[in-house]
């Protein structure tokens, strides 16, 4: 790989992660000169590494304006909970008759590691990314790189929109069924899996609370 391709995806993973670990909010400005200061590059590889996050709906380019992490509006919340339990739908489908020995130790394995962080973990950011991995972890057992790559993307935009609509209150599970739907896939029950596994993406919307106000990093839309 040439060191374009290299710089560019260090920024984009860099943004990425703080983006979905919470340490950038939704609103905020990238500006390309802090960017290009913070790397240690050029202001033209910052851009084609905003124009990759753009491409996957982490940010929004507005025109004149500059580079901003994107505030998904309830419309595309629904729409992307929608998109993940159609595909995971077919993935636990896939997983379930694909189902080996070594696959589904692997993934008893990585559940066992989320559980222990998790009981350790107060970080909210950190504990949604754990949940994610479960179900990019499928993903992956599955040998499909498409696929990885779609859950990759989903995931970091449902961390985002859980930051902006997560209910102040909403319960904490500790495994959010990962553990009963496991069991189902041992026991190569199909339509149990995907049962589980609809009701656990139904839980995580439900977690949401689509009428809140949110909060502009932008003072002119603030003070309209």
């Amino acid at each position: 790989m040439d060191n374009t391709g290299t710089n560019t995806t260090t920024i984009v993973e860099a943004l990425t992660k703080a983006i979905v670990e919470h340490r950038l909010h939704p609103g905020t400005k990238l500006a390309e000169q802090k960017l290009a200061d913070h790397f240690g590059v050029s202001r033209t590889l910052v851009r084609q590494a905003l124009f990759q996050l753009s491409q996957n709906r982490l940010i929004r380019l507005e025109p004149a304006r500059g580079a901003f992490v994107a505030a998904p509006s309830v419309n595309e919340a629904r729409q992307v909970f929608a998109v993940r339990r159609m595909l995971e739908a077919e993935m636990t489908r896939a997983f379930v008759r694909e189902a080996t020995p070594s696959r589904i130790k692997s993934l008893r394995e990585q559940l066992a590691r989320q559980q222990a962080v998790l009981a350790e973990s107060k970080d909210p950011a950190q504990r949604i990314e754990l949940r994610g991995d479960f179900h990019l972890q499928m993903a992956r057992l599955l040998d499909n790189d498409v696929l990885v790559q779609m859950m990759v993307e989903l995931l970091s935009r449902c961390s985002l929109i859980t930051l902006m609509y997560q209910k102040d209150n909403a319960p904490d599970h500790a495994d959010d069924g990962h553990e009963a739907l496991l069991d189902a896939v041992s026991a190569r029950d199909e339509a149990l899996a995907v049962q589980l596994m609809d009701e656990h993406l139904q839980r995580l919307e439900n977690a949401l609370t689509f009428d809140r106000k949110i909060p502009s990093n932008d003072i002119s839309m603030a003070l309209a």
